[in-house]
């Protein structure tokens, strides 16, 4: 089965959409909203998402296929910067009680930290400014539900989306569930591997990765190693890296030299891997309007150095039976030696599985998800 031959083959499809103009996906039923210009003329773009509110976006009953996401919203107000963070997507399969996907917004989209990035990717393309989308087909049988929940310290008046679906008489043989697990840790421990997900059950593909890392010490931060711990392994993983930069299908710390012979970091998308943002400025208060009098980045607008990357296991998938652990140790190279390191580590790791139901992993606080 290829990616353009199979659209060739008649499957027996009812093609629906869910938007604010259409939110139950009825047939018969979009573009009914009036406006100004009359009826049916674009009346209802988007909707508001209430402060502390759990919003369901899209309810369907199914068996039905998920095939494209696309959503847009102000990433940040007068009350803060980092709506990306503060806004969390769930999808819950077969009125299972614990979300299959769990994640800020953004870094679903492989938009960490809270800013804007472009991602030109096979599953996850992020275009400007700032329309997420995502082409991960996501089977389910019986129901399912999208939900947007709003920690930012105020409503949003205008959250746009559209879900693309299509019904079918039943869902593909030994189709599996979509999951996505938002983790993070602030300041990792020294030689203590970090952990994206722990001990998930399966039997399941393990699809992809997004790190956004947030580098606390100087030098080469990807020496370390991602690690598959599957089905009872113990105190070794039966795959690993050679290191982070390897990981991403990238090699000799993504180096790219000026006409000085100086290094830089290049970045980079390709269909399956890449390193789409890496930033030590904050811009977060570009155009920022708060109704003080003090000028913007009167503080000064230096950051942490910041790095997004992501790979896709679509043609490798990480299969496995019983369960799978997966870590990343954080260890660098000041072109001396190696070191232990200690970073801030933020994850979305995803997977398909057998079973709709979520780990069950609570999410942080908002403080706790805020970008440094």
């Amino acid at each position: 089965m290829g990616l353009l031959s199979d659209v060739t083959k008649y499957h027996h499809l009812y093609t629906r959409a869910i938007t604010p103009e259409n939110p139950t996906g009825d047939k018969g039923r979009a573009a009914m909203s009036g406006s100004d210009l009359g009826p049916g003329r674009k009346g209802r773009a988007a909707i508001p998402l209430k402060q502390n509110v759990e919003t369901v976006i899209a309810d369907i009953n199914g068996p039905a296929i998920i095939q494209h996401l696309w959503m847009t919203v102000r990433n940040q107000t007068e009350f803060g910067s980092f709506v990306l963070r503060d806004l969390i997507i769930r999808i819950y399969w077969d009125n299972a009680d614990k979300p299959a996907v769990v994640s800020p917004l953004g870094d679903f989209f492989c938009n960490g930290f809270g800013e804007w990035c472009d991602v030109n990717s096979l599953p996850i393309v992020v275009n400007p400014t700032g329309g997420l989308n995502s082409y991960f087909e996501m089977p389910f049988q019986k129901h399912a539900k999208i939900t947007i929940e709003n920690q930012h310290p105020k409503d949003l008046t205008s959250f746009f989306y559209t879900v693309n679906y299509a019904l079918v008489h039943e869902a593909p043989k030994n189709s599996m569930y979509f999951h996505a697990e938002w983790n993070r840790q602030r300041v990792t421990t020294k030689q203590v591997d970090y952990k994206l997900i722990h001990n998930i059950k399966g039997p399941g593909y393990y699809v992809g990765t997004y790190l956004a890392l947030t580098t606390l010490e100087r030098y080469w931060w990807g020496e370390g190693e991602f690690k598959f711990y599957m089905d009872g392994d113990t105190e070794y993983p039966t795959v690993t890296s050679t290191g982070s930069e390897d990981y991403f299908g990238g090699a000799w710390a993504f180096h790219e030299y000026d006409a000085h012979g100086n290094p830089h970091a290049k970045n980079f998308c390709t269909p399956f891997l890449g390193y789409p943002y890496q930033s030590n400025r904050d811009s977060t208060r570009d155009r920022f309007e708060t109704g003080k009098l003090n000028a913007v980045h009167a503080f000064g607008d230096d950051a942490l150095p910041q790095h997004g990357l992501y790979r896709w296991h679509l043609q490798d998938p990480v299969a496995f039976e019983s369960d799978l652990t997966v870590c990343l140790q954080q260890i660098g190279n000041d072109d001396v030696h190696l070191f232990e390191r200690e970073d801030d580590v933020a994850t979305v790791a995803y997977w398909y599985a057998t079973t709709p139901a979520g780990t069950g992993k609570l999410m942080p606080s908002r403080d706790e998800r805020l970008p440094r």
